[in-house]
């Protein structure tokens, strides 16, 4: 039944963020006087799926429901299809286009993810309002499933520190490592860089009586606006309270929830790369499946649908980046085709393609086994 559940929940969250990002391509390739040769929801591998052709354009329905596509006259894309690329750009293709046209083409799916991303995250917060910290430093919680929110990977249950501690609901921090703790914003700014460290807690229990413990601190990387730095996690909340929004202040939280999405995610990126962060944090479509239903299980359908709001901001920050064979690597060609004032040799462009595809095809495979891994570990 998890499997099930698993499947149709990770269907679900992936099917419209793809969906709008090809209806996006789709648009704009209409209004800048692109030829649309195909459009296809889902993939229709072995050409199995519904299909019609209108106006000259296949739209069709694949028989497997994640992903879709677009396909342009004049682009070399993921079918590696070169043919009249040696001929002169007729006014329908790409390729005949101005530079501008290009990418406001090539973004317009990028575009669409940012978007839906804003829209989900803005009738969440009208209609659901939002929890934020009291400025009180009272111990919430000592032990329960926690969740590592700058990676939104998994969620996971521990024995806490705190609860190694023995701290218990309502019990008052009152300083870590000498530093005195006033809000509890204040924990959080003395725990950071501070992972697998071991740390003196000094606290007021409900009762009255003073404590004094000291315990090693479990770790989390986190965004701290500018890079990805190792949190210590002493494994507790604060209190919280509900507050109702606007339409426009949801809106505003909304986008800035978004835009902390795709910055943190980038700098994940960027440590990844770097080797500054565990390629163990890699997910792909297996783990997608697990926290699916991890989130179905949990928060039904209102998680699963802010889950889609983080799939699709990711998705957009993904094909935005200058990787060869996605959109971002297709507009780094318009940008060099358009400063050079020609178009480059049909060679070139269809071994870029093909490192890409190649590059993309090695994580997916990569992503897949890190997710197993992780999954028995």
């Amino acid at each position: 039944m998890d499997f099930i559940t698993s499947i149709l929940s990770m269907i679900f969250i992936l099917s419209i963020p793809v969906f709008l990002h090809e209806l996006g391509h789709y648009l704009a390739a209409r209004s800048v006087g692109i030829k649309v040769e195909k459009f296809y929801v889902g993939m229709n591998f072995f050409g199995l799926g519904i299909k019609k052709t209108i106006n000259e354009t296949e739209y069709g329905i694949g028989l497997f429901p994640l992903g879709g596509y677009v396909k342009v006259s004049g682009i070399i894309d993921e079918n590696l299809d070169s043919k009249n690329s040696n001929s002169k750009p007729k006014d329908f293709e790409f390729r005949s286009k101005n530079t501008f046209q290009k990418l406001w083409f090539l973004s317009a799916g990028v575009l669409m993810n940012f978007l839906l991303s804003i829209v989900i995250f803005t009738f969440l917060y009208f209609f659901n309002g939002t929890y934020e910290l009291s400025e009180e430093p009272i111990i919430n919680s000592v032990s329960e499933v926690i969740e590592l929110p700058n990676l939104n990977q998994e969620v996971v249950t521990f024995t806490s520190p705190a609860s190694k501690l023995g701290l218990k609901q309502n019990d008052k921090i009152l300083e870590i490592d000498g530093i005195k703790i006033n809000t509890w914003s204040d924990i959080s700014s003395t725990l950071v860089e501070k992972a697998d460290s071991v740390v003196e807690v000094i606290w007021k229990t409900e009762f009255g009586s003073q404590k004094k413990g000291s315990v090693k601190l479990l770790g989390r990387p986190s965004f701290d606006g500018k890079k990805i730095i190792n949190q210590g996690v002493l494994g507790i909340m604060g209190n919280t309270y509900h507050r109702d929004l606007g339409f426009f202040e949801s809106f505003l939280i909304a986008s800035s929830n978004t835009g902390k999405i795709i910055s943190s995610s980038f700098f994940g990126f960027v440590s990844i790369i770097s080797g500054n962060m565990p390629l163990e944090y890699v997910s792909g479509i297996v783990g997608i499946a697990n926290v699916a239903n991890e989130e179905a299980k949990t928060g039904g359908l209102i998680a699963l649908i802010s889950l889609m709001a983080f799939i699709s901001a990711n998705l957009g920050l993904i094909n935005i980046l200058p990787i060869p064979g996605l959109d971002g690597g297709h507009a780094v060609i318009s940008i060099v085709e358009g400063l050079i004032g020609r178009e480059l040799p049909i060679k070139v462009k269809y071994t870029i393609q093909f490192v890409g595809l190649f590059l993309i095809l090695s994580l997916f495979i990569f992503t897949i086994f890190n997710d197993i891994r992780n999954i028995f570990n």
